[in-house]
C-alpha cells in the first residue's frame, strides 16, 4: 500500500507536465494560463467561503434536525480537498477537484469511508480534552 502512495506522488508530476503540453499544444499558451490562474482563483475563492461559513451551517444543520451530525463536516472536508486540488497548477488535479465538487461522488467517498471506519472505538485515556486518543481497530479490518 504504501509503495503505491510513493509512486502516485513521484508520478503525478509527470503526469501533469505530459498534460500540460499535450494540452498545452491544443489550446494554446493565453488559453492554459487562463485555465490555471482561473482554477487557482476559484480554488482559493471556495477554500475562503469555507472559512467564513465555518460553523454556522453546521449549526444550522443540526438545529434542522439532521441524521448524521457528520456528515456536512465531510462534505466540507472534501470541499476543501477539491479546493486545495484546483489551486495546485495543473489539469490533473484541476479534474479530480472539479470531480470532487459533484455532490453525487461526495456522497459515495462519505458512504465509502463511513463503511471502512465502522467498527472502530475511540477511546480516551483520560476525562481532559488533550489528553490522547487511543484507537482501537476490528481485529479483521485489513486494507485489501
Amino acid at each position: 500500500m504504501k509503495m503505491w502512495v510513493v509512486l502516485g506522488v513521484l508520478a503525478l508530476p509527470l503526469v501533469e507536465i505530459a498534460l500540460f503540453v499535450t494540452l498545452g499544444a491544443v489550446l494554446g499558451l493565453w488559453l492554459t494560463l487562463a485555465w490555471v490562474l482561473l482554477t487557482g482563483v476559484a480554488g482559493v475563492l471556495m477554500l475562503k467561503g469555507l472559512a467564513l461559513s465555518g460553523r454556522r451551517g453546521l449549526r444550522e444543520g443540526l438545529q434542522e434536525g439532521l441524521q448524521d451530525p457528520l456528515s456536512p463536516l465531510a462534505h466540507k472536508a472534501l470541499i476543501g480537498v477539491a479546493a486545495v486540488l484546483l489551486i495546485l497548477p495543473g489539469f490533473f488535479t484541476d479534474t479530480l477537484g472539479l470531480i470532487l465538487l459533484l455532490p453525487p461522488v461526495r456522497n459515495l467517498i462519505i458512504r465509502q469511508m463511513g463503511q471502512r471506519m465502522r467498527g472502530v472505538m475511540v477511546v480516551r485515556r483520560g476525562m481532559d480534552r488533550d489528553d490522547d486518543v487511543y484507537e482501537h481497530p476490528r481485529h479483521d479490518d485489513r486494507l485489501p
